[in-house]
């Protein structure tokens, strides 16, 4: 059986618009104009047991709708869910049960009290047996270091030591399914590896099936060997992030760094007689800029003709990134009519 299965899932919303003036104003009070937005635009995937998936889009592309959807939040407007064997909405009760959320930009704990209060409030709502709970919170605790956390009320911690506790409120029960939505945001380096090598662990070691969505790319290279891209409530990629690289990431990205301020309309000049495509982006800095290039071959050309006739101070050559192909891919909707 499939973690998640989802058929033709679509969700709705009325957008209302108001008239301008004081009349407008008036009539709206009677009558008001409003359009149907497809947030989730009839889409279908499944996701296995123990698989690690990422669900990515731009703002407004539906993830968010789609997990609430698949928590049980919001009743699609036409599709069919089922998560865990059960249809999220209608079988509350027994399906919360079942699963662990972790929203960034929400809390499910308790603001006001102890972090260590608020696990045992969650013990007893998910009915957890002490023989059960004790070593399970243990070995949490240990793992995201939140022992000198245990004692402060939520509200006194950081925004990273929030997220380390909110994901272990999402694990206190030991779920099958875990759904993460933007767990990283704000967090430092640190934080980001520590709770990066702690959901590794526990997909190996209890086979969790875990979604994550998030605009960290590094999460899902780090994560993740499957995903899901969604444009305007659509899904436009499903398949392994490798496929995904081999297939739209060819080429390379030549780093160079000038001793001077250079521009990029000298350095178009200097290499469009070339005979292939260069894409130049400026780096971090006014005298660093990168040169995208598809073909193999083009690499050496480039570097000696910039060498030639500009003075360099450092140079290196990388492979295109993650987030470099998929703002490709959104910018030039590779996948649209296919």
């Amino acid at each position: 059986m499939n973690a998640i299965e989802v058929r033709e899932l679509r969700k709705e919303f009325k957008s209302y618009s108001s008239r301008a003036g004081l009349a407008g104003a008036f009539r709206d009070l009677f009558t008001r104009n409003y359009k149907i937005l497809a947030a989730v635009d009839g889409i279908s995937f499944e996701v296995k047991k123990g698989e690690m998936v990422g669900y990515i889009g731009e703002n407004g592309a539906g993830k968010s709708t789609t997990i609430k959807m698949l928590t049980g939040i919001l009743t699609p407007s036409a599709g069919e869910v089922v998560v865990n064997g059960m249809n999220p909405h209608k079988e509350r009760e027994r399906f919360v049960r079942t699963i662990g959320v972790v929203f960034g930009q929400r809390s499910q704990l308790w603001w006001d009290i102890a972090v260590q209060e608020s696990f045992r409030l969650l013990k007893k709502v998910y009915n957890i047996p002490d023989e059960q709970y004790e070593p399970h919170i243990k070995e949490i605790i240990e793992t995201l270091d939140l022992e000198p956390l245990l004692d402060k009320p939520v509200r006194k911690l950081s925004l990273g030591q929030r997220m380390r506790c909110e994901l272990a409120a999402a694990l206190i029960h030991n779920p099958p399914l875990l759904f993460l939505d933007e767990p990283t945001i704000g967090l430092d380096v640190l934080v980001k590896l520590k709770i990066r090598e702690f959901l590794k662990r526990i997909n190996e070691r209890f086979n969790t099936t875990i979604l994550l969505t998030t605009h960290d790319l590094s999460d899902i290279e780090a994560l993740c060997e499957r995903v899901i891209m969604l444009d305007e409530g659509k899904i436009i990629y499903d398949g392994s992030l490798a496929d995904l690289k081999g297939n739209w990431g060819k080429g390379k990205e030549i780093q160079f760094q000038f001793d001077e301020v250079v521009s990029k309309t000298s350095l178009v000049e200097k290499t469009e007689g070339l005979g292939f495509p260069i894409e130049w982006k400026q780096g971090d800095q006014e005298n660093v800029w990168a040169a995208i290039v598809s073909q193999e071959e083009a690499v050496s050309q480039i570097i000696s003709l910039i060498a030639s006739h500009f003075k360099l101070s450092d140079m290196r050559i990388n492979e295109v990134s993650t987030e470099e192909i998929i703002r490709n891919i959104y910018e030039e909707g590779v996948f649209y009519g296919k």
